[in-house]
């Protein structure tokens, strides 16, 4: 069982999405602590004028909150911003109209809490992407645990033989505690694709968030992103 386990972001780009491709159990990594300009409460789209933010305002943003700590910050009109900047930039995109109305709906609820809306948005892209895979939150597993070692208890209390890392992973891990209860590490290795954009006179722009791949390709993200097409 191939494993893998990743903090929640906004709206993720493909590279995200690959890893979990690759995986049998995606474990959301949601308590934590949260990181300031990352993203979990933000992304990037493309615009006429290039790469843009989007943005989910958030309250007491701090390492010293667990991620599953940190409130949206309602009272900023958010939503509309980013239904708006959606329809701007990719209402005459092939398959806008497919997966807008998604969105829009999703927006529109009522959320509290930054992970649980990252979390929703996430298990229903990889609905879309035809992506089948187990997913769970850390919070609920109540592991115990530090860094590496927490990760190492994940992944046996799943019984995972293999983890799947991101490749910034080199830098900080220590292997030596995967290898001492006989589970493989494995990096990823992800070579970004290309694929038909919106402004097409601005050239290609990798590391937008997966919406503006599914708004642009729609059925065919899933093998895309597996480089496949």
């Amino acid at each position: 069982m191939i494993a893998t386990i990743h903090q929640p972001e906004y709206l993720p780009w493909l590279g995200f999405f690959d890893r979990i491709c690759k995986s049998d159990i995606f474990v959301v990594l949601d308590d934590v602590g949260y990181q300031k300009n990352g993203f979990i409460n933000r992304n990037k789209i493309k615009t006429a004028k290039g790469g843009q933010w989007i943005t989910v305002p958030v309250k007491g943003r701090s390492p010293n909150l667990k991620i599953n700590e940190v409130f949206i910050d309602n009272e900023k009109k958010w939503q509309e911003q980013q239904l708006g900047l959606l329809d701007t930039n990719y209402s005459k995109a092939p398959h806008f109209r497919d997966y807008f109305p998604f969105f829009e709906d999703a927006f529109l609820k009522k959320w509290d809490k930054i992970s649980d809306l990252d979390f929703y948005l996430i298990e229903n892209i990889l609905k879309f992407l035809d992506v089948k895979v187990k997913i769970a939150k850390s919070s609920d597993l109540k592991i115990e645990g530090k860094s590496a070692e927490r990760l190492v208890n994940i992944l046996k209390h799943f019984g995972a033989g293999t983890y799947l890392s991101g490749p910034g992973g080199k830098n900080y891990m220590d292997l030596s505690l995967f290898k001492k209860d006989g589970i493989e590490v494995v990096f990823q290795e992800f070579s970004h694709p290309k694929y038909f954009q919106q402004f097409a006179e601005k050239g290609f722009l990798p590391y937008m968030s997966v919406v503006d791949l599914l708004f642009c390709c729609g059925p065919d993200s899933k093998n895309i992103i597996k480089n496949k097409i």
